[in-house]
């Protein structure tokens, strides 16, 4: 019950492909690349995800219903990251909300690269918990070629389709094209719209991000993620999820909150 894509597929060759569909290669029981939790190609659909870096692949699993099959590019400090997770030597843990900072890509307005926090952790909305990505960057950010001092953080991101927030308690409208890279049980980017229909990081982990258990089955269960921002010094780094979410009601009452819903890369239709 294995499901091999055509661009994994390409990626392995036909040989190693047609191997794993008649179960000379196939896993057996796997811990799912995605939640984490037990699957059997045997009993259920699963998913072939090919990580790919500079040099090395490595070939995982994952549940057809978490993920699709597919080909995920990422570094190979990544990667080695990767190995160690899928062989069980990750020593990483989890703690809620996970905050890491991370270069951001400079988005199609053209937006000065910088350096971003951001804050995993989970939002009660309408009777329910979300998981969201509290993101602030480290200064302000100006638009190429300007002498200004001014911050446009924000007018960049709402000319991408983030919308400002008035009210905590209602969902973000979705941002087409932007998605949340969520993979291995782990937060590895931000995808943002590129050319030809593609895309590419508009933020990406220096190493792949940890998150709680309740963040990853929340993600995993909407199939989405909702993304927050505010200016540098708008948030701050919150040690619990209460207070992290007062800053935000706070930064929603001045105006200075923007956001978004997103798919998990990967599970956009």
């Amino acid at each position: 019950m294995l499901d091999v894509s055509d661009e994994v597929r390409a990626e392995i060759g036909d040989e190693e492909a047609d191997r794993l569909l008649d179960g000379g290669d196939a896993p057996g029981s796997y811990d799912c690349t995605s939640c984490r939790t037990p699957g059997d190609s045997e009993q259920e659909r699963t998913s072939t995800v090919l990580f790919v870096g500079e040099e090395t692949a490595v070939l995982a699993f994952a549940h057809a219903t978490c993920i699709p099959s597919q080909v995920v590019p990422v570094s190979e400090e990544q990667l080695k990251g990767a190995v160690r997770s899928i062989t069980g030597k990750d020593d990483d843990t989890a703690h809620t909300p996970v905050q890491e900072p991370g270069p951001v890509a400079p988005p199609p307005a053209g937006e000065h690269q910088a350096t971003l926090g951001i804050t995993c952790g989970l939002v009660l909305i309408e009777g329910e918990l979300r998981p969201a990505l509290v993101v602030e960057p480290n200064g302000p950010i100006a638009r190429p070629g300007s002498m200004s001092q001014q911050d446009e953080f924000l007018p960049l991101l709402r000319e991408q389709g983030f919308g400002n927030v008035t009210d905590m308690n209602q969902l973000p409208a979705p941002n087409p094209g932007w998605s949340a890279l969520l993979a291995m049980g782990k937060l590895h980017a931000v995808l943002q719209p590129g050319s030809a229909g593609n895309q590419s990081a508009w933020w990406q982990a220096h190493q792949p991000l940890a998150v709680s258990e309740g963040w990853r089955a929340a993600a995993n269960k909407a199939q989405a993620v909702l993304m927050y921002a505010a200016p540098a010094g708008t948030i701050g780094h919150q040690p619990r999820e209460d207070l992290m979410r007062q800053a935000l009601e706070q930064a929603a009452a001045q105006g200075v909150l923007v956001a978004a819903a997103m798919p998990l890369a990967g599970t956009a239709a």
